[in-house]
């Protein structure tokens, strides 16, 4: 335990009592309170800490500390505990069921940890609790009817968590409930009516989830005391119930994403909720266009989100509340605002994705609070006024991608933080004096015309750039070593015509997850040290100058995190050994870790930086754009010059979609290990020297809709019916041993004699073949060895066939 301000007082020797963060009785010297929030504490709680033996605690608080492990089962011993207070402590496993045990508690917050499995029944035996705290946790199961036993709630935050099935129908039974949050979780059904019956309930969040009905309800309590109320992100539909204009007290209200099925609404309703300062109703999918007017007359109303919506105002509208966020995002908008001149309040503005042409007005940057703007997907041709209009502005962050911008390019203010210029058509050298905007965290400049060499200056950035993209452009020279900053999480440079070696200052962004280079000239080996990056997960290399072996016996080549490897179209040589693909853990298991670096303020997502990459799938070249890099896990290994077999690893990576191994000189036969990768969607193995026969096992891949076997030295009958027999005859053309549908090639009477004796005998390799990829070792040979000699001597000679 490292020592901090509470713990400097404790001393041996000396009266426990004394010590700060702890409370002791000041009769019997019993210690009472332990608060040790924040105290540099380490390690797990074990069960037989002596912790537990301080019987008479009533309140204890570990909060922030690392006590990385399992809650035991010894906090039931803590008969007397009123407040226990676990939040961000690194703890996981399942809840112990020894909490029930305490029956005088009132305060339970266990916020910010792992804890996963159901809600412990015995949590209903609490009847004393008042206060039910554990979001952003990994629980599971339903809402527990247990749950309605404790009665005395006052509030119940489960936020974050991966719970589901339905909401009890008596939610009213917590008569005293006055927070409620079970936001981001996977609830579903109807929202119960009950919990609008709640007369103590002020805060209700039940966004993010599944819920699918609101009814509308005849009396609710009176008068109710409701403040925040937040439906957003669900699948409600049908009219927007009229009730809602009764909760009169309501300070925030969150109705994005309902699906009004193209109906109409009646927009007044909203006119009761006279203390509105924070209002969303985007993407109501209604055919009613929103009149800005309607909202003239609020006096609160500061944040305003009517994004996906029809909106129309007049150039005379005047607000009477000073809005300070308003989002208008692809509203059919034709024109720039107006009446955005009188809100001086301003510091959020989004007008994206609508069809404003012209230049972005002059008099936009008085408005003295302006931070965060958003101008992209519109047609607009540059700003109006000097070239630095808004340069001594406080702007942090600034979208103006995919619009029509050209030359000259803005001068930026030095408090800029988020700057995404892509798809416009800006020209020339990258300005020198974007590097002195020492605080820049993000910058895309990728799809314009760009010339010259990158600015040697990035390094200024240090560690705070973390996203640099200039993808098609026509940049040219070498990448300078000293323009990597050490920050980087997302490097994309691909589509420009870069050359010379590969930047080996790269190993030092030991944060970096996206790596692009492709379609570029750059000459060098394969960058080893890339092994080094523990959180790399894309990686693209594609149509380079690339050459020699990606494989040294120097180190592992594993890569841990990695969900995308493209090597494609370079002039890559050498043998893969059969354990290449060992250690690629992301490719072999289905675990998906979101993105969490997306920018995010005010409860309003600003556009995230645009990944693109283009990668091989079903014979075609695709793009993949935005959340698609979030579940799609590929290799291509196209276009080289790779002799030997392939890796009989290869079998490990069952969560991969898309893999490309054609045009190179790949010899022996097709691993039936294959058969492992049941999320397979597209095989490309053409263009090698593969011999030997299809595996049958390969038709058990439902998924496989697209594969290629053309150009080889493949023998045999096709397997029929799967859907290996329904591919297109050109997926198995200029393989002179092949025969049967669908090539025009029937099998002679002995190649069809050995049709179901081969499928017997593959059926056994296929295990084999996941034997060997799983348990790896010279144990694993023995063992296989014993049980072919012993069964069947051919299997044994074909075994050293498909695997030696």
């Amino acid at each position: 335990m490292a020592a901090n301000e509470k713990t400097q007082t404790w001393r041996n020797n000396s009266d426990c009592c004394s010590w700060d963060g702890i409370t002791c009785d000041p009769k019997t010297g019993n210690v009472l309170d332990l608060n040790l929030w924040s105290s540099s504490l380490n390690g797990p709680l074990r069960s037989s800490s002596g912790l537990f033996k301080l019987q008479y605690l009533q309140s204890l608080n570990l909060s922030s500390n690392n006590l990385s492990g399992i809650l035991p089962d010894s906090i039931g011993n803590l008969k007397y505990l009123k407040d226990l207070r676990l939040s961000e402590c690194n703890l996981f496993g399942k809840l112990p069921s020894s909490l029930g045990n305490l029956s005088d508690l009132t305060h339970l917050e266990l916020d910010g940890n792992g804890f996963t499995g159901e809600l412990p029944v015995s949590i209903g035996n609490l009847k004393q609790l008042t206060k039910l705290l554990i979001a952003s946790s990994k629980l599971s199961g339903n809402f527990h009817q247990a749950l309605l036993n404790l009665t005395e709630l006052t509030a119940i935050n489960l936020v974050s968590n991966q719970l589901e099935g339905m909401l009890p129908s008596n939610m009213s039974t917590f008569s005293k409930l006055e927070y409620f949050n079970v936001g981001s979780n996977s609830f579903s059904g109807s929202v119960p009516s009950s919990l609008f019956m709640i007369s103590s309930l002020t805060y209700l969040n039940l966004e993010r989830n599944h819920f699918n009905s609101l009814l509308e309800i005849g009396n609710i309590s009176s008068p109710s005391k409701l403040q925040i109320l937040s439906l957003g992100g669900n699948k409600l539909s049908g009219p927007i119930p009229g009730f809602i204009s009764k909760l009169v007290e309501l300070s925030s209200l969150d109705l994005s994403f309902w699906d009004t099925l193209r109906g109409d609404v009646d927009f007044s309703i909203f006119l009761h909720l006279k203390s509105l300062t924070s209002l969303d109703i985007s993407t109501l999918n209604t055919r009613s266009i929103v009149d800005m007017s309607l909202f003239s007359h609020f006096e609160s109303l500061y944040l305003l989100s009517l994004s996906r919506n029809t909106v129309k105002f007049s150039s005379t509208l005047h607000m009477v509340s000073p809005i300070g966020s308003l989002a208008l995002a692809s509203c059919n908008i034709s024109e720039f605002p107006k009446f955005l001149r009188t809100q001086t309040s301003l510091f959020y503005l989004d007008i994206s994705q609508n069809q404003i042409k012209g230049q972005v007005p002059e008099w936009l940057w008085s408005l003295p609070g302006l931070e965060y703007v958003d101008f992209s997907r519109n047609s607009f041709t540059g700003f109006d006024g000097p070239a630095g209009v808004f340069q001594k502005k406080e702007i942090y962050l600034l979208d103006i991608s995919s619009n029509a911008f050209k030359n000259p390019f803005p001068l930026l203010p030095k408090s800029i933080t988020f700057l995404s210029a892509s798809d416009n058509q800006f020209s020339g050298e990258i300005l020198k004096t974007i590097c002195q905007l020492d605080s820049l965290e993000t910058l895309v400049l990728s799809n314009n015309n760009f010339s010259g060499s990158i600015p040697r200056c990035f390094e200024k950035f240090n560690t705070k750039l973390t996203v640099l993209h200039l993808q098609n452009n026509s940049l040219s020279g070498e990448f300078p070593e000293e323009s990597v900053s050490v920050g980087l999480i997302s490097l994309d440079v691909g589509h420009n015509q870069l050359s010379g070696e590969f930047p080996k200052s790269l190993m030092n962004c030991t944060g970096l997850e996206f790596l692009n280079v492709e379609e570029n000239k750059f000459n060098d080996t394969f960058p080893f040290w890339l092994r080094l990056l523990p959180d790399l997960q894309f990686l693209v290399l594609r149509s380079n100058e690339f050459h020699g072996p990606i494989y040294s016996p120097e180190g592992s080549m594993s890569f841990p995190k990695l969900r995308i490897f493209d090597i494609s179209k370079n002039l890559f040589s050498g043998a893969l050994p059969s354990d290449y693909f060992s250690g690629w853990s992301e490719m072999s298991s289905g675990v998906y870790t979101p993105d969490n670096k997306q920018k995010r303020f005010i409860g309003i997502g600003f556009s995230n930086y645009l990944k693109s990459v283009v990668l091989a799938n079903k014979g075609l070249e695709m793009k993949l754009l935005g959340t698609s890099f979030n579940i799609y896990k590929s290799i291509d290994v196209s276009g080289n010059r790779f002799q030997g077999e392939i890796p009989k690893s290869i079998g490990l990576l069952k969560e991969m979609i898309v893999l490309n191994m054609s045009n190179n000189a790949f010899i022996g036969s097709i691993p039936p290990s294959l058969s492992n990768l049941t999320n397979l969607q597209s095989l490309d193995l053409s263009r090698n020297r593969l011999s030997g026969k299809l595996p049958p096992e390969l038709g058990k891949l439902t998924f496989l809709a697209w594969m290629n076997f053309s150009y080889n030295n493949l023998e045999g009958p096709i397997p029929q019916g799967t859907q290996i027999q329904s591919q297109d005859s050109s997926s198995f053309l200029h393989n002179p041993g092949l025969c049967g549908a669908p090539l025009p090639k029937t099998c002679s009477g002995g190649e069809e004699a050995t049709i179901n004796k081969d499928k017997e005998e593959d059926q056994v390799l296929s295990w084999i073949a996941a034997g060997i990829a799983y348990v790896p070792g010279v144990f694993c040979g023995f063992v296989i060895g014993h049980i072919l000699t012993s069964y069947r001597h051919e299997w044994f000679k074909k075994f050293f066939h498909y695997f030696s």
